[in-house]
């Protein structure tokens, strides 16, 4: 357990979609943890079983797969500002979670970060005790569910000129946060591939 008023930022972002009051929030607050990683830290291995959601409360990270040839390939990035959507704010491989199958991304620090720690227990308990908390991991799950759908989606169908459009429409703001070789690997394609597609448009 820790205390409440360290778990505010997680309830700033449940009151967007929930009601919090005193009790859930004790209740909430009995099941966290808080944890702080350095800069290049692994907080999730691939090939690992995935037992904890981690809610960023500052700093970056990203998830990221590697692909038979070697290359790695960020499946998304982790960070809490004003843009952010779920898969940006939760760092977890969720599938890992469910199934209690070894994990298929890494989860690897870009900078120091501090986060607040959910264990699967924790969520289960929260989950059984709080039909508030029920209703909002379903509609998380949902999210969660297209998000990763549509990132699929873009990786298989999409060229890389097409992913780097896209990116410029809808996620600007990476490019400004980012470095290029990671926004390079975001768009599954190498540093000098985004450069020349950076030239020609």
């Amino acid at each position: 357990m820790i205390p409440v008023d360290l778990c505010e930022p997680y309830f700033e972002y449940l009151r967007k979609h929930i009601d919090v009051d005193p009790p859930l929030m004790e209740s909430i607050a009995s099941q966290l943890s808080e944890a702080h990683f350095p800069e290049k830290h692994i907080i999730l291995q691939a090939g690992s079983v995935c037992n904890k959601v981690y809610f960023l409360v500052s700093g970056t990270a990203r998830s990221y797969y590697t692909e038979s040839s070697g290359i790695t390939v960020t499946w998304t990035f982790h960070f809490n500002t004003a843009h952010s959507i779920p898969r940006n704010i939760f760092a977890t491989d969720y599938r890992s979670l469910l199934t209690g199958t070894p994990s298929l991304i890494a989860i690897e620090t870009l900078s120091e970060v501090k986060a607040l720690v959910f264990t699967r227990e924790a969520i289960n308990y929260l989950i059984d005790n709080s039909l508030q908390y029920e209703i909002w991991m379903r509609k998380l799950a949902e999210v969660a569910y297209v998000s990763m759908c549509d990132r699929a989606f873009s990786l298989l169908t999409k060229s890389a000129t097409e992913r780097y459009h896209q990116l410029l429409e809808q996620d600007p703001h990476l490019m400004q946060m980012f470095s290029n070789y990671y926004i390079a690997s975001y768009l599954g394609i190498a540093p000098q591939s985004l450069s020349r597609i950076r030239t020609s448009h």
